[in-house]
């Protein structure tokens, strides 16, 4: 019996086994019926099996082997099995396991009832992977989309909807610091709520810059002519103020001119020297140094305390190494280093600069940044 022969006429415990593996798969979501778990399994099979029935020239074959088979117009099952195991909660890795049990256990069960007889078997055989080879690249590709699309949906979300609530308490706690009849621990409360509310809102922003860099566009800048200085010297203000403990001891010269983004620049230095105020030595104080050539600006900020280890080091400024597994379980002056990094870097190099990281016993951590004046 031909391969394609056997499938049509052995639906049924095909998808019994298909259902079987599925039910195995643990998803957030709660657990699908017998139909649900099938969905569009009999017709992706009913596919393969019509397919490796059709004549196939050598150049097609080699393109279905690579997963560039013609897509069926207005979709084909393989992508609608995509789409509703996306909404079941399934991931990637749990729908391209279902493929796998697919095609295994149709070859056993196939193999188990005749074996390899002739060479038309192998033929079968090659044509059943190329099929199945399709199918999951149409999954993969439909599935991926969706993804694409519900990540921007909670990026827009995140970026429009929760930065207007966010609005409405930093504004509130800046009323209530300001009041007339406010006492002094109303005053302290509204600080905190000013503070914490500030480092929230530069979450969301850190979170949508990522978004950006990911779908490669990067950050954008839009350059002025300003005096760095200043706008350091207002960064370190507001630190001050939103950590009234801390240290900051700063070394800037009068003017520092040059064509910088003011808002992407001020991200760039509360991010350092607010790392340095939460993971370095309270009790030490912070050197905030900015000074320049005829060439760039040069900034840098020191801090005391725990140091990161040099295998950390290389990972810093890149978030899918920090990110990875074995930085789950990081601890100390490496925890919470990441995001925020990753953005400054991003930052920096779109105002064509360089950042770096120096953290040894004799000089304690020291994160610089040159950028170009010009």
């Amino acid at each position: 019996m031909r391969l394609h022969e056997f499938i049509l006429t052995h639906i049924e415990p095909i998808l019994s086994t298909w259902e079987s593996f599925a039910r195995t798969v643990n998803t957030a979501m709660p657990t699908m019926d017998s139909k649900g778990l099938r969905d569009h399994s009999e017709n992706i099979l009913r596919t393969v099996a019509q397919d490796m029935q059709s004549p196939q020239s050598e150049r097609q074959q080699i393109s279905k082997s690579l997963g560039r088979g013609p897509i069926t117009p207005g979709g084909s099952a393989a992508q609608t099995h995509a789409m509703t195991r996306f909404a079941a909660g399934f991931s990637m890795d749990q729908m391209v396991s279902e493929y796998r049990a697919l095609r295994s256990s149709v070859l056993r069960l196939w193999l188990a009832e005749q074996g390899i007889e002739n060479e038309h078997d192998v033929q079968d055989t090659i044509r059943f992977n190329e099929a199945i080879d399709q199918a999951l690249v149409e999954s993969i590709a439909t599935y991926g989309e969706a993804f694409e699309n519900t990540r921007k949906t909670v990026l827009g979300v995140l970026g429009h909807d929760l930065r207007s609530p966010l609005g409405a308490v930093l504004m509130a706690s800046d009323l209530l610091r300001e009041s007339a009849n406010a006492t002094d621990r109303d005053r302290k409360l509204a600080v905190q709520i000013n503070t914490s509310v500030r480092r929230a809102n530069q979450m969301v922003g850190d979170l949508l810059d990522l978004a950006r860099c990911n779908l490669g566009s990067g950050i954008p800048v839009n350059p002025e002519y300003i005096d760095l200085s200043a706008l350091c010297a207002s960064v370190v203000d507001e630190l001050r103020t939103g950590y009234p403990h801390a240290k900051i001891v700063t070394y800037l010269s009068d003017r520092v001119m040059g064509s910088y983004d003011p808002s992407r620049m001020e991200q760039v230095l509360t991010n350092l020297i607010g790392n340095a105020i939460l993971h370095g030595d309270s009790a030490q104080p912070i050197s905030v140094t900015l000074t320049h050539d005829d060439d760039c600006s040069l900034f840098s900020v020191q801090n005391r305390g725990e140091l990161i280890p040099a295998d950390v080091i290389p990972h810093l400024f890149h978030p899918q190494a920090r990110y990875s597994s074995y930085a789950t379980a990081e601890k100390g002056s490496t925890a919470g280093l990441g995001l925020g990094l990753f953005i400054a870097s991003e930052i920096v190099t779109a105002h064509g600069g360089e950042i770096g990281v120096m953290s040894t016993l004799e000089q304690g951590t020291v994160f610089q940044v040159r950028l170009p004046i010009n």
